[in-house]
């Protein structure tokens, strides 16, 4: 694993994670666009996900409740911006909006996977697009809410 490359928080924020995992291509890009791989793993430490769809398709749309181990519910919305399977997976995303709806952080996430010796080489990156000031915490945890999101990628690799 190597550590993140990031910018600092606001619009343009940008965090960047390489990831070596022991499963080929095929399989790491499933557990992306299956909503039923992708509720076992997405979101950090100890939250779950009681919904979980993906429409994986260009123009398709993902929609996450991630519930935290308080019991609190942050919804994910976005569309699937590019799909070239077992390549490459663009999302756009909104999240940590406020009590009117409105969105705190949209966010443009790229993934590529590539094959390589005993597994594939995952790169994620995570570019915000818009930030409200009422964010400023999400935003602040974005870093780490990716690099344990991805930790439990690679374990659900394993099983």
């Amino acid at each position: 694993m190597q550590p993140a490359k990031k910018t600092e928080p606001g619009v343009g924020y940008t965090v960047t994670f390489t990831r070596h995992l022991a499963a080929p291509r095929e399989t790491v890009f499933q557990l992306w666009t299956d909503p039923a791989h992708l509720a076992r793993w997405w979101g950090p430490a100890g939250f779950t996900n009681p919904v979980c769809e993906i429409e994986a398709r260009a123009g398709g749309r993902i929609h996450i409740d991630m519930r935290a181990p308080d019991g609190t519910v942050y919804p994910m919305d976005g569309v699937v911006e590019e799909i070239q399977p077992p390549e490459r997976l663009v999302l756009r995303c909104t999240c940590c909006g406020d009590d009117s709806g409105v969105p705190g952080i949209e966010s443009i996430t790229t993934v590529t996977f590539e094959s390589e010796p005993g597994g594939t080489c995952l790169v994620m990156e995570a570019r915000v697009t818009k930030a409200e000031a009422f964010a400023a915490d999400a935003l602040a945890g974005m870093e780490q809410g990716w690099s344990e999101t991805l930790d439990r990628l690679a374990d659900a690799v394993k099983q």
